[in-house]
C-alpha cells in the first residue's frame, strides 16, 4: 500500500466522528440506521466461563460435537444468571458477554489450514445458528468471540467478535485487527477494505440498547481501536478476553478503565474462567471480569472460576448526557484529530498487506507472524525510532 492509500484511510478514520457508522453483517452489508433509541437503564453482564480446547479432539467431526454441546450448557448458565441478576438488581438483563475463544480454545501450534478445518466457524454455519436460536429463547444481546472463516480469503481464518441481537440476528461482525499469531484483516488490507469497506473495519451497531462495539482481547491494550469505535458512536464495547488475572494490576485491567475513561463508554469485559482440555494448567486464565463505567470506574468484578458476579447497570442517559455536555471532562469533544492524521498516515511499524503476493492471497506457516514482528522491528532500529 503507498503513502497516499495510507494517509487516506488514516485521514477518514480520524475524521468517521462524523460518519454514519455501520455494521458488518454475512453479506457485508451496512446498517443505515441513523437515530439512537431511547432506553431505559438495563443490567450488562459479563459470563466468566471455561473455555474448551479442541486441540484433543480426534477429528473435526468431534470437534464440532463439543463445540454445540457447549452451547447449550452456556445457554443455561446464561439462563439462571440473568434471572438471579433482575431478582438482586431490579433491572433485566440486556447484555451479556462471553470470554474470547470460548467454544474452541487458542489454536497454539496447529497449523492455520488444520485449525481452519477443525475448529473455525463458517459465517452462516451451525454454531451460529444455534447461538442465535439461543439469543432468541433467552431475548438477550449475545456478544462473544469466536475464529471463523470468510469465502472471500481462503487458506486463512480470522479472530471474529460478534454480537447477535433478540432476534437472533448478528449485528455486528468485527474482526480482530491487531494479533500477534493469527491471520488479520491488516494481512489483506487492500482486498479487504475493498470488500468491507471501513464500516466493516470499525463496525458499531446501533441497537435498541445503545450502540454497541467489539474489542477482541488485548486490543484493549490498544487506544487507536476503542478511539476509532467510539468516534463512530460506540457507546459500550463488548470485550472477549482470555488473559492472566491477578489480585495486582494487570495491562489489561489498566486498560480496560482507560478505554472507558478516554472514549467515556462502558466496558464490559468477560475473561475464561481458565480452559478445559488443555495441558496448561486450568486456571491460568481466570478471573478478573469487570464492567467498568464511562467515568472509568469499576462497577463490579468477578474473583476466580465460573461466575456471572461481574454484572452492573448500563446508564445511557446518563453518559449521553456526559457527552453533550460542555466540560473539561468531556473527552471526546475535545480531540482534534487533524493533529495526529500525518503522523499516524506517515509511520506504519507492521506493513500492511503482508499475506497478499502478486495479488494472491497467502496461507502462512506459524513462524511467520514472528518474523514479520522481528523485520517491523529491524525497521524501526533502521530509522532510529527505537
Amino acid at each position: 500500500m503507498d503513502f497516499d492509500r495510507r494517509q487516506i484511510i488514516a485521514a477518514a478514520i480520524c475524521a468517521s466522528a462524523s460518519a454514519s457508522s455501520g455494521v458488518l453483517a454475512a453479506s457485508g452489508k451496512v446498517s443505515k440506521e441513523k437515530n439512537m433509541t431511547e432506553t431505559k437503564t438495563y443490567s450488562a453482564v459479563a459470563m466468566q466461563l471455561a473455555a474448551r480446547s479442541i486441540e484433543n479432539a480426534p477429528d473435526k467431526a468431534t470437534a464440532r460435537t463439543q463445540m454445540m454441546d457447549l452451547i447449550k450448557e452456556v445457554e443455561g448458565k446464561i439462563r439462571s444468571s440473568c434471572i438471579f441478576i433482575q431478582q438482586y438488581a431490579g433491572n433485566p438483563v440486556k447484555l451479556a458477554v462471553l470470554p474470547e475463544y470460548l467454544l474452541t480454545s487458542y489454536p497454539g501450534r496447529i497449523s492455520i489450514p488444520d485449525f481452519a478445518d477443525k475448529a473455525a466457524l463458517e459465517i452462516n454455519g451451525p454454531e451460529y445458528e444455534a447461538m442465535g436460536a439461543m439469543a432468541q429463547r433467552l431475548n438477550i444481546f449475545i456478544a462473544g468471540n469466536a475464529y471463523e472463516t470468510d469465502e472471500n480469503f481462503p487458506g486463512l481464518y480470522f479472530q471474529a467478535c460478534f454480537i447477535i441481537a433478540p432476534s437472533g440476528d448478528v449485528v455486528l461482525r468485527y474482526r480482530r485487527l491487531n494479533s500477534m499469531f493469527a491471520p488479520t484483516p491488516h494481512d489483506v488490507w487492500s482486498k479487504y477494505l475493498d470488500i468491507y469497506g471501513l464500516d466493516g473495519v470499525f463496525p458499531v451497531a446501533k441497537t435498541e440498547i445503545g450502540n454497541l462495539a467489539a474489542i477482541a482481547s488485548e486490543e484493549i491494550l490498544y487506544p487507536e481501536i476503542a478511539r476509532a469505535l467510539a468516534l463512530r458512536g460506540a457507546e459500550v464495547f463488548a470485550h472477549s478476553s482470555s488473559e492472566i488475572g491477578s489480585p495486582l494490576d494487570t495491562p489489561k485491567d489498566i486498560g480496560k478503565r482507560a478505554r472507558a475513561q478516554e472514549n467515556m463508554a462502558y466496558v464490559v469485559s468477560a475473561n475464561t474462567a481458565g480452559i478445559r482440555d488443555s495441558s496448561m494448567p486450568l486456571a491460568s486464565a481466570d478471573g478478573n471480569s469487570m464492567v467498568v463505567d464511562y467515568k472509568g470506574r469499576v462497577m463490579a468484578e468477578s474473583n476466580t472460576g465460573e461466575t456471572f458476579t461481574a454484572f452492573a447497570d448500563i446508564n445511557l442517559e446518563a453518559l449521553r448526557a456526559a457527552r453533550r455536555k460542555p466540560a473539561m471532562t468531556n473527552f471526546l469533544a475535545r480531540q482534534r484529530l487533524e493533529l495526529f492524521a500525518p503522523i499516524y498516515s506517515g509511520i506504519s511499524p507492521q506493513k500492511a498487506d503482508g499475506l497478499i503476493q502478486n495479488n494472491d492471497i497467502q496461507t502462512p506457516d506459524r513462524d511467520y507472524f514472528l518474523r514479520t514482528q522481528e523485520e517491523s522491528i529491524e525497521r524501526m532500529i533502521k530509522a532510529g525510532l527505537i
